[in-house]
């Protein structure tokens, strides 16, 4: 009898295991596509896979990187990925031109983080006129707000400038130091490095227009938001925490910008503060933001699209409505 009972007992512990039947179920799979974008969520991102926050939630999230908005809607389109974590001028966009049926789930930045970078013999935006400017690819999220700062500028994008596809602002940065082009947008936590180059100086950080602006947050196809529900509510849980992680433990955020490459304290200081001032604790999409989108695509259907028809907040609603997110920030009462 206690032989049997032994068996038992260790059969019990097996199948327990990881490796026994009754382990955790398999991971659900999901491929994300993101392209250029801020820094601040590259950092997120790398918190999220650091700290094992989609397996905690069951799921094994692989996030795939484009190198130009252009190129992620083509994947999104192909059904390549199922979802996107960063253009949303670009999924607007497409949801517009009925290309394809999304709506935008989240909005992490609700602001144009970059800054505007131009050779030093540049004083004011007016010197633009006649000047080389990198975007990303024409179409992308890169070229729609270059085209909209100019024309705040009362310049004439298409007339008045040379617009040039030269790719992620890495490429950008490069091509602004060898001279190739006069301008373009720049991520924050990249200025710093073409500053120092002594080729250039900031002419505008566009974070300072008193505008709001859906720039980066998530996108399904309606879809798979009807389908995968489940699924999407889990993503956007672990999401909320990776959020609660870089909002409130500096030291895992300077830790990863080392692995990017920046030391300096001060550097990374300024990078953290300024990204707190952009990463939303509570990434809703917002009517105003979309807006702002809508107005500065070039899409005819943009004027007569109702921001509502391309947002779906329902999950992060429940979220917030079961006091997840105040129980991380410890709120609960």
């Amino acid at each position: 009898m206690k032989r049997v009972l032994a068996l038992s007992f260790g059969l019990f512990l097996w199948m327990a295991s990881p490796s026994g039947l009754m382990a955790q179920a398999p991971l659900n799979n999901i491929i994300l596509g993101h392209s250029g974008g801020a820094g601040s969520l590259n950092i997120l991102r790398r918190l999220i896979e650091r700290d094992k926050i989609w397996a905690k939630y069951g799921l094994n999230v692989k996030s795939v990187y484009f190198n130009s908005g252009t190129v992620l809607i083509q994947a999104m389109v192909g059904g390549n990925i199922v979802g996107s974590e960063s253009e949303v001028p670009g999924m607007v966009n497409l949801a517009v031109a009925g290309v394809s049926d999304l709506k935008i789930v989240t909005v992490t930045i609700n602001r144009i983080e970059h800054v505007f970078v131009v050779h030093k013999n540049i004083a004011k935006p007016e010197d633009l006129k006649g000047k080389r400017l990198a975007v990303s690819r024409i179409g992308s999220a890169s070229d729609t707000i270059t085209r909209m700062v100019l024309r705040s500028w009362k310049i004439d994008p298409d007339k008045e400038t040379i617009l040039l596809q030269s790719g992620n602002t890495p490429t950008r940065m490069t091509a602004l130091a060898s001279g190739h082009v006069d301008g373009a947008l720049v991520s924050p936590e990249s200025v710093h490095k073409v500053v120092a180059s002594g080729c250039c100086r900031i002419l505008a950080d566009l974070a300072d227009l008193p505008m709001d602006y859906a720039r980066y947050g998530y996108a399904f196809p309606v879809s798979y938001i009807k389908t995968q529900r489940e699924t999407l509510r889990r993503l956007l849980m672990a999401y909320l925490e990776g959020i609660y992680v870089f909002r409130t433990r500096p030291k895992e955020v300077y830790s990863a910008l080392e692995e990017e490459d920046i030391k300096d304290p001060v550097v990374q200081k300024d990078i953290y503060e300024r990204a707190l001032k952009s990463v939303r604790e509570f990434p809703m999409p917002e009517p105003n933001g979309i807006q702002s989108v809508l107005d500065s695509l070039p899409h005819p259907n943009a004027r007569n699209v109702r921001p509502a028809s391309v947002m779906d907040p329902s999950i992060l609603e429940e979220i917030k409505k079961s006091g997840f997110i105040d129980k991380l920030y410890g709120r609960a009462g």
